[in-house]
Formats: C-alpha cells, sequence, structure tokens
C-alpha cells in the first residue's frame, strides 16, 4: 500500500474508532416491531463505525439474566464458536468456525480498514474449522465432556439431523457425515450433498441448515455478496436467500430471495412455518435499516437490493420498479444493525412459561451504530403463530461500562432439559440459562 495512502487509511480508522458524529435518534425500540420508524437516510463523509473491542469475560464475571434464572459457563476454552446443535440424545455440537480465505473480499483501502475493524472486534482469529461434542451428563448445566466431533471442515456453520445422517452446512458446500446416537466423534471424511455459493468473494460466508419437519427437504441460507450490489448483481447468483435443497438428490432451488443475509433458521410450532432472522444493509445511519425476523413463503421476495421493509426505495441501487412491487413486507423489525443471527422457538420446560411459544434471538451486536446495539439476547413473545410484542431482554451484560465486548452472543439452541444455550464467539464459551440452582 502506497505510503500517502497507508497514512490516510490510518487517520481514517483512527476517525471510525472514535465514530464520525452522527448518532441514532429514534427512541428506544421505536424501530422494533411490525411497524418500526424509518427515517430518512443519513449522508455522512464517513460511514457511522462504533466497534465495541472484543477484551473477553474478566474472571468471575458473567452476563445477566431475569430474576429467577441462572446463568452458567456450560463449555469454555472453544475457538470462536458460531452455532450449535442440541441432538435427540443431548450432546450439543459446537461449530467452531470464522471466516475463510476471500481473496476478492480483501482488496483495496477499505478491506484493509475492515480488516483492523475486524481484529478489534474479536473476528480476525482464524477459523477452527471443527465441529466439537459437549456432553453435560449431570444435568448441572456445565458439560464434563468436551471432544473433537469433526476436523479439516471449511468454515462450518449450520448442522442437520435426519435419522442417521448429519448434515454440515460448510461455506462452499452442504456435506453429510454417517452418526449413531451416543457417537462423539464421526469417522471418515464428508461426503458431499451440494456445492453451495461461495467464490473468491463470498462476503456473507455463514450458511445455516434446517431439516423439514418430515427429512424430505433441508433449506440453507445464503448470504449476499455485497452490502447493496456494489459487486455488481451478477455476483448475487443464488445468493441473498434461502435455498431449497432434496437430501436425497443433492438438487437445489431459490425458495426465497431479497434477503441480505439470512442466518437463523426455525419452524414456529404452531403454525409450522419457517422463519428466518435476517441483517439488514449499511452505510444509511445509525437509524438504519432494521434487522428483523420474518416468516419465509415459498417463492417470496424481500426486497434487497432494490428496497427494504417492503417498498422503502434504496437510491444507491438501480431502479427496478417491478421488483419493489412484489417485495414482501418483513413480519417483526429487531432493531437497527443489531446483527440478530441465532433464532430458536421455546418450546421446553426449564424456563417460565412466559418464554413457552415465543422466540429467543442472538444479537451479535453492532458495527456501525452509535450508540451500540445489540450484544445481548432477546425473547420476542408469540400468540397464534405471530410477534404478540415487544422484544424483552433475555441475556445482557455483555458490554462494560466503557464499551468493551466482553462477549458477542451468536447462535442460540434449547438443552434437552429446557435450559437455553447461548454461544458467545468473543468469550469463547457456551452461556447456560435455567431455572436451576448451580
Amino acid at each position: 500500500m502506497p505510503h500517502d495512502l497507508r497514512r490516510l487509511s490510518i487517520i481514517t480508522v483512527a476517525v471510525l474508532l472514535g465514530s464520525c458524529g452522527e448518532v441514532a435518534q429514534l427512541s428506544d425500540k421505536s424501530d422494533h416491531g411490525p411497524d418500526p420508524k424509518l427515517p430518512q437516510p443519513t449522508e455522512t463523509l464517513l460511514p457511522t463505525v462504533d466497534v465495541a473491542k472484543a477484551v473477553g469475560w474478566p474472571e468471575g464475571r458473567k452476563p445477566s439474566a431475569p430474576g429467577g434464572l441462572v446463568v452458567t459457563s456450560f463449555a469454555d476454552g472453544l475457538e470462536h464458536p458460531r452455532w450449535m446443535l442440541v441432538l435427540p440424545n443431548g450432546d450439543v455440537l459446537v461449530a467452531e468456525s470464522n471466516a475463510p480465505d476471500r481473496p476478492d473480499d480483501n482488496k483495496g483501502v477499505k478491506a484493509w480498514v475492515m480488516g483492523l475493524l475486524k481484529k478489534r472486534a474479536g473476528a480476525g482469529v482464524k477459523s477452527a474449522n471443527r465441529i466439537t461434542l459437549l456432553r453435560d451428563a449431570n444435568g448441572d448445566g456445565t458439560a464434563e465432556i468436551k471432544t473433537v466431533f469433526a476436523s479439516n471442515l471449511n468454515s462450518p456453520f449450520g448442522m442437520a439431523l435426519i435419522n442417521d445422517t448429519l448434515y454440515v452446512a460448510n461455506t462452499d458446500a452442504l456435506v453429510k457425515f454417517k452418526y449413531a446416537d451416543g457417537q462423539q466423534t464421526v469417522e471418515g471424511p464428508p461426503e458431499k450433498v451440494a456445492d453451495l455459493p461461495a467464490g473468491p468473494i463470498n462476503h456473507h460466508w455463514t450458511k445455516n441448515v434446517i431439516a423439514s419437519r418430515d427429512g424430505r427437504k433441508l433449506y440453507v441460507t445464503v448470504g449476499s455478496n455485497s452490502n447493496v450490489a456494489e459487486n455488481g448483481i451478477d455476483a448475487e447468483n443464488r445468493r441473498a436467500g434461502i435455498l431449497e435443497i432434496d437430501p436425497a438428490t443433492g438438487g437445489s432451488r431459490v425458495f426465497a430471495s431479497g434477503l441480505r443475509n439470512p442466518n437463523g433458521l426455525a419452524w414456529e410450532p404452531l403454525t409450522g412455518a419457517l422463519w428466518t432472522t435476517v441483517n439488514e444493509r449499511d452505510e444509511l445511519g445509525s437509524d438504519l435499516v432494521p434487522d428483523y425476523m420474518t416468516s419465509v413463503r415459498d417463492g417470496g421476495f424481500y426486497g434487497w437490493p432494490y428496497s427494504y421493509f417492503g417498498q422503502v426505495v434504496d437510491s444507491r441501487v438501480p431502479a427496478r420498479p417491478e421488483l419493489v412491487a412484489k417485495a414482501i413486507k418483513p413480519d417483526y423489525a429487531l432493531g437497527a444493525h443489531t446483527a440478530s443471527l441465532g433464532l430458536t422457538f421455546y418450546e421446553g420446560k426449564g424456563l417460565p412459561d412466559r418464554y413457552i411459544g415465543g422466540a429467543f434471538i442472538g444479537q451479535h451486536g453492532s458495527w456501525n451504530r452509535t450508540p451500540k446495539s445489540g450484544y445481548k439476547v432477546v425473547h420476542v413473545p408469540f400468540s397464534n403463530g405471530m410477534p404478540s410484542g415487544a422484544t424483552e431482554d433475555m441475556l445482557t451484560g455483555f458490554l462494560s461500562v466503557k464499551g468493551e465486548a466482553y462477549g458477542r452472543p451468536v447462535g442460540v439452541a434449547v438443552d434437552s432439559r429446557g435450559g437455553l444455550l447461548v454461544a458467545d464467539d468473543v468469550g469463547n464459551r457456551i452461556w447456560h440459562v435455567s431455572t436451576r440452582s448451580e
């Protein structure tokens, strides 16, 4: 990098890390719910960036839960744990993973600056590329067994079990292993089921997977290759959406599109509808655009990159009025830049009854909003298959009083006894929440 350009970049980073002066104007939670406030975009010389420095958990400190609930460290000493799957026998699989090599997503000054910001946020670590098995045999909220279940994967993320077959969504392919109840490690290399969109850009690299209730189909999330198609719309082929894959043949089709960066996938227990959490676009100011959760319609188009929250046009993108006209408005906003990733519906018995039927969402936390948002797990109540009230904080305390990040919640899951599990990729551990005493 030329000296003058590097100097400019350093100055830019210094400005960015101190934020740019642009701050959120909306009142608390007005960017939440079925009808969030959507102000006019805020234009600034530099994008708003306010990164929480990752510092890890001080000795003896842990997140906070509502009164009557107990938080324990289910497992520690992990390497960037991102996603979880609870197996029928109660074992917990954890994908320890980070971004793969992406040579065409790491060019230029902007990419260099983003690399520094990722390191500050704790996201610059090398991917462990493995799945670890955790077992809590006595049900005390702490795993006694931690062992490598599968290794030499390629930035694994989502996992799904159908009968005796475990499916893993690597960043570039859906693969499968044979699985027998209680086994602590897989044997041999995985078998590829289907290629997934990846390539040298692979901007949003995480791929999640969920099986249909009858096990006949798999659904895989694929994030966009850009913020708002600045790499060209051709680079977004089969991205920014959810793919439906036939596990028997590997054949696939686009199930839903216009979802910028979907991550969480879960079946709503009353209606059986598929729901997802989606990270929306950036660089429109601290108040835009709210991340969201929504039910997903077969063939539905949700706006990206041409519009957001239905027909709100993004003027940075070449106009496509015919697509904007059919864009589906998401069901429930989760706040601007909260990075809402994890999603699970609660059907257990280890937490108070008020949580039953509702959704838990892991909010990884903002990089580009002042003040910071997310950095917690929230609960959204449901009634008759739809959100029925305001978000409630479930797990907090991930930020210090100085705004540093002790941890960042990602995936959420319900264990076999009804406790809530939360993957923390900065704290390098899994948290457990229940009503049991320690």
